[in-house]
């Protein structure tokens, strides 16, 4: 079993050169398309989905997944803001920094 990553095109490269499997999406749609296959297709032990195409993978393949221990959808924070929230990307990082560590850096 292996682990794979579901992510926007900017961030991509940094997880191929953790050397992990990368699916990449434009949209929600696109990305809830290839989360539907990377479950059926049964070979993933954890997939991490960037919360900015899917903010909660888990309900976006819940009748796929129904029945299923495997594989592990894991959330993770990406840099990129969905745009019209009127949140630059420096606040949201200086935001996830806080909630992660407890305190303020200055960027």
């Amino acid at each position: 079993m292996m682990i794979a990553v579901l992510a926007d095109s900017e961030s991509a490269a940094g997880y191929r050169l953790a050397g992990l499997r990368v699916t990449v999406a434009g949209d929600a749609a696109e990305a809830r398309d290839a989360l539907v296959r990377m479950v059926q297709e049964g070979a993933y032990a954890l997939i991490a989905v960037s919360s900015a195409l899917l903010p909660d993978p888990y309900q976006a393949v819940k009748r796929e997944m129904q029945g299923k221990d495997l594989p592990l959808l894991l959330p993770v924070p990406s840099p990129i803001v969905a745009a019209g929230d009127g949140e630059d990307a420096r606040e949201y990082l200086r935001r996830l920094m806080i909630a992660t560590m407890g305190y303020d850096v200055k960027l």
